[in-house]
């Protein structure tokens, strides 16, 4: 397997956009029900999603660790064609970065699939952005950031900022 060297970057460029799901479990038919993510200048967008009518899986350890309800998705989620066209609308062009990009990809083709849409982005994996020492470092920074930020609600535009910032933090001045 190769693997491709990590994008070069410059510390005065902006940190990239990231996204992350939270999902109904794991496994073949999990689904997205939460999707948020983090633009360059710190903005965040994260919306519920309302499960399709075949979307029928779920976890109940899932369900602990994010505290979102199928009762709540169902009166507040929006549904997956109105998810997928704020998605193209809002990140158009982009590469947008996740950091369980296998589920995630995953996720954002039921999504999609669902909404019978295409992404008009491209998701990929945030471990591509970094370096090999970065990537070393990762888990201590992100937990060190973690404890700094308190106690912070298990959804999906927290953990895309937490990664956000966590990027932020091992590539600024050491």
């Amino acid at each position: 397997m190769t693997q491709t060297p990590p994008v070069p970057h410059d510390p005065l460029m902006p940190s990239p956009t990231v996204l992350d799901i939270e999902a109904s479990g794991l496994g073949r038919s999990s689904y997205p029900i939460e999707v948020g993510y983090v633009l360059p200048d710190g903005h965040a967008y994260c919306t519920l999603v309302q499960p399709e009518p075949d979307w029928t899986h779920w976890d109940e350890g899932a369900a602990a660790l994010h505290r979102i309800t199928r009762d709540l998705l169902q009166a507040r989620g929006l549904p997956a064609r109105e998810v997928a066209q704020r998605l193209n609308a809002q990140l158009a062009g982009q590469t947008v970065y996740s950091d369980g990009w296998a589920n995630d990809y995953t996720w954002l083709s039921a999504l999609f699939e669902a909404a019978e849409m295409s992404p008009h982005f491209k998701l990929e994996n945030l471990r591509s952005l970094l370096t090999d020492q970065e990537a070393d470092q990762w888990h201590q920074v992100k937990a060190q950031i973690a404890s700094e930020r308190g106690t912070q609600r298990h959804r999906a535009s927290s953990d895309a900022r937490l990664l956000q910032l966590t990027l932020q933090r091992l590539r600024g001045p050491h």
